[in-house]
């Protein structure tokens, strides 16, 4: 699925998508700051968005859009983030809009919008309008790599991926470009996500199947705790490939659902190990759970923990922080029960420390990927988490933010 040729393809891997990403001089780095992501023919749209109270002004224009149920463009910019920025924001994001779609010859309503940046400032539209005008120009089948770039912050590369798989006797393309390093929580994260397809698919499946596939892909990372106000990941699904549209929830529909599933999951991992300033990506594997939600609280009360990211970043095996955020996530538990392994390698057993060889946990501790497994004994339910440490560089990141 990720090779580097589909890498590159990303979201004009399927059929009938270009895409294009420019220099409008909104991010003070001088990088690529404008993309723009384009299907002439009609997509049904999906998307699932923060639950931030406070969310961005694209965000409420992008959700317009996915009520509508269909759209042919999404148009993004990284380095402002227009959120908290009033009716002024309201109107921007609208322009945003206005401005793709006189361009592209579609409605305003076909356009979703989204911003990543620093809060609290205006869109300098002058830059933003002709940095859209020249994406539209400049719109390929080759553009997918352009446009993942300029819809990066603090990440130190954009991510993304292409796949395809046969549904209905027909080959059914997937491409997506996803941005994201800090402030990520669940319930979404500072994510930006674009997903393309070639698929026929209704739009209430669409929804459907992104809603669920988030829950167990994007609502599973978190690299510091906080949720943004702009995260989004929408799914267009143009119908190019020609297969019998999925209208209900059958076969079809799973082998899509799957698909869109491995892909989701394998942008979630790939965001959470690229975490501003991480040295290891940590998969926090909760099992013998009683359900899946006590599973994933677990889970995250570990990852959360700054304790336990600054261990892991120093190479520490200090089980005791992991056992004590298992303790304190609110999920009823039985200690002489519970068995927490660093890799292989149990640290904990039945209440109390295991007998392990120190020499082969601190060889654990050094590799980058580590699977912290936590068996907690009382049921059948899991949850995989992932997330990274805390280094020093996440610190200066964050004290010197201005992308």
């Amino acid at each position: 699925m990720f090779s580097e040729q589909h890498r590159k393809a990303g979201v004009t891997y399927p059929q009938g998508f270009k895409a294009a990403g420019v220099k409008a001089g909104i991010k003070k780095s001088g990088n690529l700051d404008v993309a723009v992501i384009y299907t002439e023919r009609q997509a049904n749209v999906a998307g699932v968005f923060t639950q931030n109270a406070v969310a961005a002004a694209p965000v409420f224009a992008s959700k317009k859009v996915v009520a509508s149920g269909t759209a042919h463009a999404v148009t993004a910019n990284a380095g402002c983030a227009n959120a908290c920025t009033g009716e002024q924001g309201t109107q921007d994001a609208a322009r945003m809009q206005a401005v793709t779609a006189e361009a592209l010859g579609c409605e305003p309503l076909d356009v979703i919008v989204a911003s990543t940046g620093v809060i609290g400032v205006n869109l300098p539209m002058d830059k933003m309008e002709a940095g859209i005008k020249q994406a539209v120009e400049e719109l390929s089948e080759t553009g997918s790599e352009t446009a993942g770039q300029a819809i990066v912050t603090t990440d130190t590369y954009s991510k993304s991926c292409a796949t395809e798989v046969t549904i209905g006797g027909k080959e059914v393309r997937f491409g997506a470009i996803a941005k994201g390093s800090g402030m990520i929580q669940p319930n979404m994260a500072t994510m930006l996500c674009f997903i393309t397809t070639d698929a026929a698919i209704s739009q209430p499946r669409l929804q459907q199947a992104l809603s669920e596939v988030t829950e167990v892909s994007f609502n599973m990372i978190s690299i510091d705790g906080d949720m943004s106000t702009n995260d989004m990941a929408v799914v267009l699904a143009n119908g190019a490939a020609g297969n019998k549209e999925i209208t209900e929830d059958d076969a079809d529909f799973e082998v899509f659902k799957a698909t869109l599933r491995e892909l989701c999951q394998g942008l979630a991992r790939r965001i959470a190990a690229d975490g501003e300033g991480a040295t290891k990506f940590l998969t926090v594997q909760v099992r013998g759970a009683n359900s899946f939600a006590d599973a994933k609280q677990i889970g995250m009360s570990v990852a959360k923990s700054p304790l336990v990211k600054t261990a892991f970043f120093g190479e520490d095996p200090n089980w005791g922080r992991v056992i004590c955020a298992v303790g304190y996530a609110g999920v009823p538990m039985e200690p002489e029960k519970t068995v927490v392994k660093f890799g292989d390698i149990p640290v904990y057993k039945y209440g109390v420390g295991a007998d392990y060889d120190e020499a082969a946990l601190r060889e654990v501790m050094g590799q980058h990927d580590i699977v912290i497994d936590i068996d907690m004994g009382t049921g059948s339910a899991e949850a995989t988490v992932w997330t990274c440490d805390f280094s020093y560089e996440y610190v200066k990141i964050n004290g010197e933010y201005h992308t």
